[in-house]
Formats: C-alpha cells, sequence, structure tokens
C-alpha cells in the first residue's frame, strides 16, 4: 500500500487501534520531510494530527509557509525503506501515540515551545528551538519511558584529558550502580567514558545519536554503540541511514538536556556543545551540574563559567561525586549525599582552658601547674582542673617533676 492509501485509511480508522500503522507511517514521514527543530512545523503537526499534517503537505493544501519548509520532500516517501532499514538492525519507529513515549521528561520541550513567539522570525533558530521530537528511532531492548524516568546526562569535551575521563568514567558507574540511567552523545572522550562507566556497572545507558541508529558516528565507538543497543537503548530522531551532518548535533543536544532530569558537564572548553546542552537544559528547568578542573586547564574553561554564574537562573550546581549528583537530581530527603567525614583530632572537643593549658605544656621538661597558669593565662585551680583530663586522653603526662606534652605514638606520622 502506497503512503497515501495508508493514510486515508488511518484517517477513516481514526481512534479505533491504539496506534494505526498508517498513523506510524505519517510520523516516519514527517521525521524526514522537515529537519527536526522548526517550531512552526511542530505546531502544525500538533494542532492537525500527524496523519492530516500529512495529507495536508502532500496535497498541497498545508499553508504556505510549511510547504515551503517542506519543500522538495513533499512528494517523496522513503517511509517503507526506513521501516525497513530499522528492523534489519533491530531498531524500531518510537511515537507519541505509544505507551513508551517519553512523555513527562519531554514535556518541558512542549512547554517551552508554547512560549515561543507566533512571528517566525522572532523564534529561537532552529538549532537552538526548545522542540518537542515528532517520533524517535529507537535501537536495542531498553523502554525509554522507564530509562529516562531516573536518568542524568553526562556531557563534555571530545578532547578529554585523563582527569575528565577518569571522572566522567565514576560518575557513569556510581550512578548506574544506583540504578540511575547514564544518558550521553556516544562521541570520543567525555561521552564515551560515561558509557563505559555505566556498562562496566551492568546498568542502563542511552546515547542519543545526530544520525541514524544503524550508522554508528563516530566510527571508532562501532564497538560501543552496539554495547550500549545490545542493553539499552541507541536513539534518534533522524531515520536510518541519515548522515551525521554538523548542525544535526546542535539539534540533537536538546533531546540530550530534555530526557533527563539534569546535565552534568565534566570537561568543557570556553565555547563548545557540552556547555550549549547545559544551558538548553536550564532554560528547561532540569538541574545543570558541574565537575570542577584544574584553573590552568582550557578543557574546564566552560565548567568553570558555569560555576561562576552570578544568579541561580545562570549558575550551576558544583558536583564531585555520584553522591552530590543525586542530592540534586534525586528524591528530596530521599538521596542526601553523606556528610563528609572529617579527620578526628585529640584537641576536638577540648575547652578553651584546656587548649591553652595544653599549649603552655613544654616538650621535653615537666613544669608545676603554676607556671602552665601563668603562660596560659588562668588560674591555678583551672589548671587543676583541666590537667587529668588532658592525662587521660593521653595528651600530656606527670614527669615526676611537673607536666609535659606526651610524646606522640611510635610510628605517627609516618607516610
Amino acid at each position: 500500500m502506497n503512503l497515501d492509501d495508508d493514510l486515508e485509511d488511518a484517517a477513516r480508522a481514526g481512534s479505533s487501534q491504539p496506534v494505526h500503522p498508517g498513523l506510524r507511517r505519517a510520523r516516519a514521514w514527517l521525521s524526514r520531510a522537515v529537519e527536526p527543530g522548526v517550531v512552526d512545523f511542530w505546531r502544525f503537526v500538533d494542532r492537525h494530527g500527524p496523519v492530516d499534517a500529512a495529507r495536508l503537505i502532500r496535497s498541497g493544501a498545508a499553508p504556505p509557509r510549511i510547504l515551503r519548509l517542506v519543500g522538495a520532500r513533499a512528494q517523496r516517501d522513503e517511509t517503507l525503506a526506513d521501516l525497513r532499514r530499522a528492523e534489519r538492525c533491530d531498531a524500531r519507529l518510537l511515537v507519541p501515540e505509544d505507551d513508551e513515549w517519553p512523555a513527562f521528561p519531554l514535556h518541558a520541550l512542549t512547554v517551552a515551545t508554547a512560549e515561543e513567539p507566533d512571528d517566525p522570525k522572532q523564534q529561537s533558530e532552529r538549532t537552538l528551538a526548545p522542540v518537542p521530537p515528532l517520533a524517535l528511532w529507537v535501537r536495542g531492548p531498553g523502554r525509554l519511558d522507564v530509562l529516562a524516568d531516573r536518568s542524568v546526562a553526562i556531557v563534555g569535551s571530545r578532547a578529554s584529558t585523563a582527569y575528565g575521563e577518569h571522572v566522567a568514567g565514576e560518575l557513569g558507574f556510581r550512578l548506574a550502580e544506583r540504578g540511575w540511567t547514564v544518558v550521553s552523545g556516544g562521541a570520543y572522550g567525555i561521552d564515551a567514558a560515561a558509557h563505559r562507566g555505566a556498562l562496566a556497572a551492568d546498568g542502563p545507558t542511552v546515547a542519543v545519536l545526530a544520525c541514524g541508529v544503524d550508522r554508528p558516528y563516530p566510527a571508532g565507538n562501532g564497538a560501543l554503540l552496539h554495547r550500549i543497543a545490545e542493553g539499552g537503548l541507541v536513539v534518534s530522531e533522524w531515520p536510518p541511514g541519515a548522515a551525521p551532518h554538523q548542525h544535526r548535533f546542535l539539534v540533537r543536544n536538546r533531546l540530550i538536556a530534555g530526557l533527563t532530569r539534569g546535565t552534568v558537564v565534566v570537561e568543557a572548553a570556553a565555547r563548545s556543545g557540552a556547555t550549549a546542552t547545559a544551558n538548553r537544559a536550564r532554560k528547561l528547568g532540569k538541574q545543570v551540574m558541574a565537575v570542577p578542573g584544574p584553573v590552568t586547564s582550557a578543557m574546564s574553561v566552560g565548567c568553570h563559567e558555569l560555576l561562576r554564574g552570578t544568579d541561580e537562573k545562570s549558575g550551576a550546581h558544583l558536583v564531585t561525586s555520584a553522591a552530590h549528583v543525586l542530592e540534586v537530581v534525586g528524591r528530596l530527603g530521599d538521596d542526601l549525599a553523606d556528610t563528609l567525614e572529617r579527620p578526628s583530632n585529640p584537641r576536638d572537643g577540648l575547652s578553651d582552658v584546656a587548649i591553652r593549658v595544653l599549649d603552655a605544656c613544654p616538650v621535653r621538661l615537666g613544669v608545676g601547674p603554676e607556671r602552665l597558669a601563668t603562660v596560659a593565662g588562668c588560674e591555678v585551680l583551672d589548671v587543676l582542673k583541666v590537667l587529668p583530663a588532658l592525662e587521660l586522653a593521653e595528651l600530656v603526662q606527670w614527669t615526676g617533676e611537673g607536666w609535659r606534652l606526651a610524646p606522640p605514638p611510635k610510628g605517627a606520622g609516618r607516610g
């Protein structure tokens, strides 16, 4: 059956089936008709529904602006080839009408799109517009709605340092260990380290691509993307076979930000896709976190700029561990980070007088309470009150002639 017949059949069926094959095919066609991210095109499909939207475009009855956006693609139909190609790589087309659709996390994109002006000239550029996806091609056994429910994005530089890769891998491992999904872009550097960390913990991870899910990009990460697809998901807005054009990476970033509860930037240069993703997350009302790096590292300038935000709307949470991340994105009161354990000191808990008497004690020769009182600046009676407690704490000792500091235990201070 050709596309137009399928659309006609879906229109007659209405909502008699959960997801009519014609509706799914309409979404597949619309995902090719216009590059993702166009506010007016998404609004047109949302207003008319995917089936009627596709019919209006193919019949030439859509508004002139919509027809201009589609251009020469209006009469082309590669939906059956796309669906067959997806089937060959064990992928599927996920549409908003499916139960698996991650409606809750992506609702932030819908809200942001509603705030876009009606005048196309005043709308956000396509590569930056917060537009929800019309459909998603997904490859892997995981359910996207389940994986996105408790998920964190970890992003950063492709030209990462050993420090950045270590931190990203550790974050990915610890988050996955706690049952959280690690989402990233499948690129070299920080992305790959985060994915590998999650996989090392046998946890779920999701790679959001700027090309078809059947096209491993970068090629050097082909084995990694295959492992991700075996236990998690590889996701893309573009149909199988689509090329990774540069502009698509900028569009892709909004999905990484939108699908997750928060975005962690591990390493990022002054201008980078990672900081752009963080800014997209902030505009969507999602949490933004950054890992500090050496102040001399060009790969951490973006992180430090995020952390230097002058107010709550422009700043980022400083995180150094998975516990810090979960404290930001987790449930209130349930995912608090453990209090930092500080090394104990024998002087902890001593009164002011006791500390002064302890400081007055000599190292070698013992002295009497009167001498201690003079040096400490207190009464002799006060000295006599605190000396027994200091002796029990093994901080001072009686020499037979007076009091002095107790020698440190053998081996203390050695590395």
